[in-house]
């Protein structure tokens, strides 16, 4: 079975810096598109960062010019590193592959269990 293991969040106060990771597991052939969401409480799920297998790059504009996504295709890693956080930036963050193909023809859309990241101010 295919999934991601996300780390790395926790409590920080506003103005500090953290990074998640979320690594895939499993039998993997390849990964194209890895994403980060997040989902505050009373808030509908957002994209918050893409990053391509080709390493081209997305984010939101609340987002841009602190947050940096990157990714290790070899370690089949996604990285989030959040810098000048925010209070509003708490949330739980989802990493999200819309396609992580197990064989050279078959694939499976996979989320990460979330990771909860609290800014406190």
């Amino acid at each position: 079975q295919v999934q991601l293991v996300e780390s790395g969040g926790g409590l920080v106060q506003a103005g500090g810096s953290l990074r998640l990771s979320c690594a895939a597991s499993g039998s993997i052939f390849s990964i194209n598109a890895m994403d980060w969401y997040r989902q505050a409480p009373g808030k509908e799920r957002e994209l918050v960062a893409t990053i391509t297998s080709g390493g081209s790059t997305g984010y939101a504009d609340s987002v841009k010019g602190r947050f940096t996504i990157s990714r290790d295709n070899a370690k089949n890693t996604v990285y989030l590193q959040m810098n000048s956080l925010k209070s509003e930036d708490t949330a739980v963050y989802y990493c999200h592959a819309d396609k992580v193909y197990f064989t050279r023809l078959r694939y499976l859309e996979v989320w990460g269990q979330g990771t909860l990241v609290t800014v406190s101010s």
